[in-house]
């Protein structure tokens, strides 16, 4: 199998498509204003205390307070509140956390009332971003991740990813970051760690420490206010590489210079070998059409979702739970009997089912309605079928055997909203109002636009974007098509090129610079 990643930046946003032999199975699209990412520390301050959950309301800037739970807290809590006093309070001399004598640990069945007041300053973690209605949930066991390791204040433990068999590579870790790691200080060894020389692991570990005392010099600043975002995450597309870079991994496409060395950067530091496997990505077709992530997208999102043979999913999402219906579609048709046909589309349906958790980072409790069938053998090898195609999502998760009304229940683990893509398209033509002018005179009005842009605006080198169908149409004839014409009579700056993002009837213009030229139609408003 073979894994690449294509990281497509724009102004507003950034998406990264991870496709595995030319199939999406990961999408996340992040606006350049996000906050409140997982793994942000924040100074919060306590807003309301609610004893009968036993957990408490924080304030970090959110439109909604924040929800902390006294589980959440960390046995460490005493340490980590009388640390960040000291320095809060002592803003310019140096706080060495090895040098700092821990309090005894808060009793795991306490409450919260004996541990936080109202209008206490706390230092905090984004645990779940803000879903839906609610506001982000915190941690206050702070903990500062790399590739191979998480760094863990407060705390005196070295712990091994239980992924790692060998046991004899689990004691050596162990005992190589016991010897390595500073006073106080507690490491989580990551699964891709296996194998590492100390020098790597010693150089990423010095990296983290670093970056706490980033932490502590931004808590020690005498304009640090609560709320305050006190440490931030590296960028999204850094933090994707961080958990999922393998060998595996033939190339990385990026469309951002600046993206594509920061990328290049990081793949340098830590697999040297790996470097040269990201690209910059530098033709004028958008990237995404080039590697046909643009058709998936369209067609892996949506309520419907077809899949093999006429077969095909209903998706539908609540507040609770998702709901996951398979269909067998036109396949009720085929030769087999019925309980090979349904056994033939349930296996289909399980593979395409745990793509669209990955893809649409489906999170929460996700109910399947699988095609019933009798034989218990049946049953077993759907959910073996499962839990097999279950095994590359990097996000925690439990599957339940078929109950006997024939549905799955999994559990995975949601700490951001779940990707949702609006698969519809509005019509760029007559914004909804079900009235457009003749199809035909399309390529006039497009003509319009052009002797406009070429003798009023006085561009000379532009782009035409358009839906395929009409490239094609433009195209048609060679050196007698419409583009051969336009081009003669306006100029040879004008370049037509199809956009698979783009609606039937939909058009932008865009510079030699790249910028999108504004030459929309006015949305007539009654």
């Amino acid at each position: 199998m073979t894994s690449e990643i294509v990281v497509d930046v724009q102004p507003k946003e950034v998406s990264i498509a991870i496709l595995e032999d030319k199939s999406l199975v990961e999408f996340q699209q992040e606006s350049n204003s996000t906050s409140f990412s997982v793994g942000d520390i924040y100074l919060g301050r306590v807003h309301k205390l609610m004893p009968g959950l036993n957990a408490a309301f924080v304030d970090v800037g959110y439109e909604k307070d924040a929800f902390l739970h006294y589980l959440d807290l960390g046995v460490q809590f005493n340490s980590l509140n009388a640390y960040a006093k000291q320095v809060t309070s002592n803003k310019n001399k140096t706080h060495l956390l090895s040098k700092f004598s821990l309090l005894p640990e808060i009793p795991k069945e306490g409450s919260i009332s004996d541990v936080l007041k109202q209008g206490q300053d706390i230092l905090v973690q984004i645990a779940k971003e803000p879903i839906s209605t609610k506001g982000p949930r915190l941690t206050s066991e702070i903990s500062i991740a790399g590739r191979f390791l998480v760094l863990m204040p407060f705390s005196d433990k070295v712990s091994v990813s239980t992924k790692i068999k060998s046991a004899e590579e689990r004691l050596r870790l162990k005992q190589l970051l016991q010897s390595i790691t500073p006073k106080n200080f507690g490491v989580i060894v990551r699964t891709v760690a296996e194998g590492k020389r100390v020098a790597e692991l010693d150089s990423e570990l010095k990296v983290l420490l670093k970056r706490w005392d980033d932490v502590l010099a931004k808590l020690g600043n005498a304009k640090t206010k609560a709320p305050s975002l006190i440490y931030e995450e590296t960028g999204r597309t850094v933090v994707i590489l961080r958990d999922i870079l393998n060998a595996s991994f033939e190339h990385i496409h990026v469309n951002s210079p600046a993206a594509f060395e920061e990328i290049h950067d990081y793949v340098k530091l830590i697999m040297p070998e790996k470097a040269d496997i990201v690209k910059l990505y530098k033709d004028k077709l958008p990237i995404f059409d080039t590697f046909g992530v643009t058709k998936q997208i369209k067609s892996a999102f949506g309520k419907t979702v077809s899949f093999k043979s006429g077969a095909y999913l209903i998706i539908e999402h609540t507040e609770a739970l998702h709901v996951i219906d398979v269909n067998s579609g036109n396949r009720s048709k085929s030769s087999k009997g019925q309980e090979e046909n349904a056994l033939d589309v349930n296996l289909a349906a399980a593979d395409e089912v745990a793509r669209q958790l990955r893809l649409r980072d489906m999170g929460g409790i996700i109910v399947v309605d699988f095609i019933d069938m009798s034989e218990g053998e049946h049953r077993q090898r759907l959910y073996d079928r499962m839990r097999d195609r279950m095994q590359n999502d990097r996000a925690k998760h439990n599957i339940l055997p078929l109950s006997k009304f024939g549905l799955l229940q999994i559990t995975r683990q949601r700490v951001r909203p779940q990707t949702h893509i609006e698969t519809n398209e509005t019509c760029p033509t007559c914004f909804g109002k079900g009235e457009i002018q003749p199809s035909l005179l399309f390529t006039d009005k497009l003509e319009s636009k052009i002797q406009y842009l070429t003798n009023k605006v006085k561009v000379k080198k532009y782009t035409l974007r358009v839906h395929p169908y009409v490239s094609a149409y433009i195209k048609k004839g060679g050196l007698l098509s419409l583009e051969s014409k336009w081009r003669l009579k306006y100029g040879l700056g004008l370049s037509v090129m199809p956009v698979q993002n783009l609606a039937y009837l939909q058009y932008q213009f865009f510079d030699a610079n790249g910028e999108e030229i504004d030459m929309k139609e006015e949305i007539e408003i009654k």
